[in-house]
């Protein structure tokens, strides 16, 4: 068996991956952003794959690891590669957008995410945005033009920016949506589009998906007949019908402005008993994480939430911002550690109610989704 030598082994995987995308005639889109990266990816995955041979980053590969992985998946056939690219630190997407040389881009948002590394907003916005300087001035950028980041991103790319916005002014823009039970409904450019996938953010990122497919050619009507059929990522907003319980599970990671999100889908869901928020401490915020458990506390009780259930250090903060919004002490229960409110939860969700999960990645509270799943079973 050929053996490689090498003093600093992710750097040679990254040079490999770099060497061996070079070799291939295809277009590789890179997908940042503070959330929403793996969804748009998937989505995006889906839609490209009724027209060309595609490659995705499997799961969340977005590092400097995952990043050659998924392009050493591509071989002659491969028409496209759409790269998923996370960063938690500076200096990371420039990093990655060196090895992928992406011909196209996709920023999702720009939130509080990874503000232990990347200290701001703002460094937040810089950070993400060396994806927009990597591309060549023959390739896009895709933006939502609703992102108060929208003018300095754009301004720092020499690509065509295709913009997209919800009830906006992006180049595609949905308006008029509407959750149910079958998905979200919304007018896209005189179409009726219906998504099976709940809540105003996953609209924006099926939008930034439509963007790309936009920019590498793509005329909408091609598209349309498979959004019906697109399938949601495993662990964000996953439904599952269980006996008396609808449950979802957003429960892969969590930021304020994920969270801010599934906190306006469950409050948007009707003809349930009660709404039952179970809420992970957010990590990797440094400085702010008190204050940002607050706030969402705050916002989830003035959102119309019937229960809340706190897991973690962090999430005690959340509960004063929720007594602040307005609920009560008896509407509010806190567990030390996931396994706690593992068992708790069986005891806490009642017949009727409707429960959304959501964490960050290291709390692991897929282990409420699955002792809850396991506790009532499928509905009949």
């Amino acid at each position: 068996m050929p053996v490689a030598m090498h003093a600093d082994p992710r750097r040679a995987l990254g040079d490999l991956g770099s060497w061996y995308r070079s070799t291939l005639d295809l277009a590789v889109i890179g997908v940042t952003g503070s959330c929403g990266k793996t969804t748009t990816k998937n989505l995006l995955a889906q839609l490209l794959a009724t027209r060309f041979a595609t490659v995705a980053s499997p799961s969340s590969f977005n590092n400097d690891i995952g990043v050659p992985h998924t392009l050493l998946l591509a071989d002659d056939a491969t028409r496209v590669v759409v790269a998923e690219m996370g960063t938690n630190h500076p200096g990371e997407i420039a990093t990655l957008a060196r090895i992928a040389r992406p011909d196209a881009g996709v920023i999702t948002t720009i939130g509080a995410s990874h503000l232990e590394g990347l200290g701001s907003l703002e460094g937040v916005a810089r950070e993400k945005g060396a994806l927009a300087e990597a591309l060549p001035r023959e390739g896009f950028c895709v933006l939502n033009a609703s992102s108060r980041f929208y003018g300095e991103l754009a301004g720092r790319t020499r690509a065509r920016v295709i913009s997209f916005s919800v009830e906006g002014r992006g180049e595609l823009d949905a308006r008029a949506l509407f959750f149910h039970s079958g998905g979200t409904t919304f007018k896209l450019e005189g179409h009726e589009v219906t998504s099976p996938l709940l809540g105003t953010h996953n609209v924006e990122n099926l939008l930034a998906a439509l963007c790309v497919a936009r920019g590498l050619g793509l005329a909408l009507e091609e598209l349309l007949p498979a959004v019906s059929l697109l399938r949601g990522t495993h662990g964000r907003m996953e439904r599952h019908e269980l006996a008396g319980v609808t449950l979802f599970d957003d429960s892969y990671n969590a930021n304020p402005t994920s969270l801010r999100a599934a906190v306006r889908v469950l409050a948007g869901l009707h003809g349930y008993r009660r709404r039952v928020l179970v809420m992970g401490d957010m990590l990797e915020l440094g400085e702010l994480s008190a204050e940002l458990h607050h706030e969402i506390g705050r916002e989830a009780a003035r959102a119309g939430v019937d229960a809340l259930v706190l897991v973690g250090t962090y999430a005690r903060a959340a509960a004063s911002g929720a007594l602040e919004g307005g609920l009560s002490a008896r509407q509010l229960v806190h567990f030390d550690t996931t396994e706690e409110a593992a068992r708790g939860a069986r005891e806490l969700v009642q017949d009727g109610d409707v429960v959304l999960v959501k964490g960050s990645r290291g709390m692991a509270l897929e282990r409420v989704v699955g002792a809850l799943c396991e506790q009532r079973g499928a509905a009949r």
